[in-house]
């Protein structure tokens, strides 16, 4: 006997929505995802589409009523519940638009709860967009499966950054004078924590002094080898996830 399809298959395309998620909502689309949905993917009535909504999880809903610049959608049931998300945040000082881009998607696929802008004195970038920070995360989390959305913070100073720190979150910061190997100092450390990475051209030495004098912070390096600072934020947030995130239980 042949095999029942798996529904709904694998190729189902996926989107974020801001209104809360329930069986039987009637959800009107217009804009891009209409055009996404019914232009790109060719939508028929009765084709599946997963939703999540950063609330209540992922859902599956059904095409109805397409056209060629709307469409609605009807929530059929719950697929799962919204993920437990590892508590790191990821403290990074704003980047070149397209590096910053990159930062923000990847920190969504990597599973970081928060993204922090964080202006020191090197930062080159005194205008950020937030917004258009908030639809890449959107998009990677479409593609990545992910149910929740990493908040992301207004830019602060890393003065008030510091003032402010909670003693209870370890500040792990990437220090280009030598630290503890980050897989070491992440694996000893467990519970609320925060990655701190630096502009091009690192923090000036009055600033990693008062890192430094942050109870929480732990100064780490990342290898061998200079890294440009949008790396330097994946390869932590990676070490960090496969040694006390959700990597290590998977």
């Amino acid at each position: 006997m042949a095999a029942t399809p798996a529904w709904p298959p694998d190729s189902t395309p996926r989107l974020f929505v801001e209104a809360p998620l329930s069986a039987g909502l009637i959800l009107p689309v217009d804009g891009g995802q209409a055009h996404y949905l019914a232009g790109v993917m060719r939508m028929k009535p009765g084709d599946p589409v997963l939703l999540f909504d950063d609330q209540s999880g992922e859902w599956l809903a059904e095409a109805r009523d397409v056209r060629k610049r709307d469409l609605t959608l009807e929530v059929v049931r719950q697929m799962r519940p919204r993920e437990p998300v590892p508590d790191l945040w990821l403290c990074a000082a704003p980047i070149k638009k397209g590096r910053i881009d990159w930062v923000a998607e990847k920190a969504c696929e990597l599973g970081v709860d928060r993204l922090v802008p964080v202006l020191t004195r090197r930062t080159i970038v005194d205008r950020l967009n937030l917004d258009r920070l908030r639809a890449h995360m959107v998009e990677a989390a479409e593609q990545c499966g992910r149910t929740a959305l990493p908040a992301l913070s207004e830019p602060v100073k890393l003065a008030a950054l510091l003032a402010d720190w909670p003693a209870d979150r370890a500040l792990f910061f990437a220090d280009e004078s030598g630290g503890v190997p980050a897989a070491a100092a992440m694996a000893a450390r467990r519970g609320p924590a925060a990655i701190l990475i630096g502009p091009e051209g690192g923090f000036t030495p009055e600033e990693r002094e008062a890192i430094r004098a942050c109870p929480a912070a732990v100064g780490i390096t990342l290898g061998p080898r200079i890294l440009r600072a949008e790396t330097a934020a994946a390869a932590a947030v990676a070490v960090w996830m496969a040694s006390a995130g959700d990597w290590a239980a998977t």
